[in-house]
């Protein structure tokens, strides 16, 4: 699409109507709009903070939206987290940290919704959400931070009803996603496009993860450059670490404690499984990869953590017949996923993690992995060239040819000067990565986009 048509679809979205705020309503927003908001509410429709990644929809996302809350309540700033009820039993809200509440809004059926399914229950979180403001005071929540664009509907229409600001990470972008889909992927619909438009217009902010994020929403969404900030995602780095004596000595505990061979060569894949992410790159790989070095085989050990899900759900063993197609499941180890504490000691026991994913907003894990002292070899594609340095703290790989995933993982195993060099750079790029400093970021966002209202407000146009 030629950007003239790009900018003539864009035209032809509804903007959000104009809101004229009485005199008490106005005093309320315009005493709210201090540098920095008080409370803000957070929107993560289709997952919930408390899901465990690596299960259904729950990936880097959640990940994101528990750390970011718990910063910015350390920061001073309180965040209600909006997300949708998936069993009877849940509480209505439940304190995740100190200052953030995970709120359970029922909107459709608890269980069985594909969240493909979960537009036509945007009117029901809506009510939801607003039954719940609608116990407070004027002026309770200061602003809106709404996190992939099935949240974004729902934040935009929030975002006008309190005369708030609106925040939004995309997270992923379907226009991105659709130009780079894998063998046998269905593309987004049309829907998700116009919805994801609507929201870049809606917007008082957006933020993306990365420099390329933010071309993206200004060439495939004709975002406002002024309205788009970079904010790169942390890593928790407590957590994600080698360990107190050292990367060779945190790899050798976590082999122990996950009870793998001391001297194995290790590639891991760690996320969803799903063609998106593309685990099968590395199990060709795999194949590849003994077909050259056949002596490598009693040592090798290639771990898949995860489960199935999106389009992965239709086919969930997939992985398990092309292990077997392949002559590799005496290789191959099926892990279903784990918390985040097991996840960083998989991390730490890896030679290497494999990320040859078709699209990734920045790639949480990869960050995760190089924080304990262990080396990427990724797709060069979203994020993930900003967050592993190529020939640095991993390697890059242009495209998804398994052979060019056989040959890094040959070098890295072959090599142990240069795997050592790697796994030492990883955890030291890996640091520049904190959750404290993107969520002091972040806040930064929150204060230009009030200071923004208020400007507009004294001013009389806001729409």
């Amino acid at each position: 699409m030629s950007l003239r048509t790009r900018t003539a679809t864009a035209a032809r979205t509804p903007r959000p109507p104009k809101r004229r705020l009485g005199a008490p309503v106005l005093d309320a927003v315009l005493g709210a709009a201090t540098r920095r908001p008080r409370r803000i509410a957070m929107l993560s429709v289709h997952t919930s903070p408390l899901h465990q990644p690596g299960t259904g929809d729950a990936g880097g996302m959640n990940v994101y939206i528990v750390e970011l809350a718990r910063r910015l309540a350390a920061q001073g700033i309180e965040v209600e987290v909006f997300t949708r009820a998936t069993s009877a039993a849940l509480p209505p809200a439940v304190e995740l940290a100190p200052g953030v509440l995970v709120r359970h809004i029922d909107a459709g059926p608890y269980e069985g919704l594909k969240k493909e399914e979960l537009p036509a229950q945007l009117c029901a979180f809506t009510h939801g959400v607003m039954r719940a403001w609608a116990g407070h005071r004027p002026g309770y929540y200061d602003l809106v931070h709404s996190h992939y664009w099935l949240s974004g509907q729902v934040g935009w229409l929030a975002a006008e009803r309190w005369g708030v600001p609106l925040v939004h990470l995309m997270h992923t972008m379907a226009k991105v996603k659709n130009a780079s889909l894998a063998a046998g992927d269905t593309p987004d619909p049309a829907a998700r496009v116009i919805g994801e438009t609507q929201i870049v217009r809606a917007a008082d902010r957006l933020i993306a993860n990365t420099d390329d994020e933010a071309r993206d929403l200004i060439g495939h969404y004709d975002a406002d450059p002024a309205k788009v900030a970079v904010v790169h995602p942390g890593v928790n780095l407590d957590l994600f670490s080698p360990g107190p004596d050292g990367i060779e000595t945190g790899r050798a505990r976590a082999r122990a404690a996950l009870g793998l061979p001391a001297d194995a060569f290790i590639p891991l894949f760690a996320g969803r499984i799903q063609p998106l992410k593309a685990p099968h790159v590395l199990l060709d790989a795999t194949a590849e990869l003994l077909r050259r070095e056949p002596r490598l085989r009693p040592r090798l050990l290639v771990p898949v953590v995860g489960g199935p899900s999106g389009s992965g759900l239709e086919r969930p063993e997939a992985l398990q017949k092309l292990a077997a197609r392949l002559g590799i499941s005496d290789v191959v180890r099926f892990v279903p996923p784990v918390g985040q504490d097991r996840l960083a000691l998989w991390f730490r026991a890896a030679s290497a993690l494999v990320v040859p994913s078709h699209s990734e907003s920045f790639g949480l894990v990869a960050v995760e992995a190089q924080a304990c002292g262990t080396p990427v070899v990724a797709a060069a594609v979203g994020g993930l060239p900003v967050a592993v340095r190529d020939g640095v703290s991993g390697l890059l790989i242009d495209g998804h040819d398994p052979a060019d995933y056989a040959t890094a993982l040959q070098r890295l195993a072959a090599d142990a000067p240069l795997a050592a060099r790697m796994s030492r750079a990883a955890a030291e790029h890996a640091r520049g990565f904190g959750w404290d400093a993107t969520a002091r970021a972040t806040a930064e966002v929150y204060a230009a986009a009030l200071a923004e209202r208020r400007r507009r407000l004294r001013s009389g146009h806001v729409h």
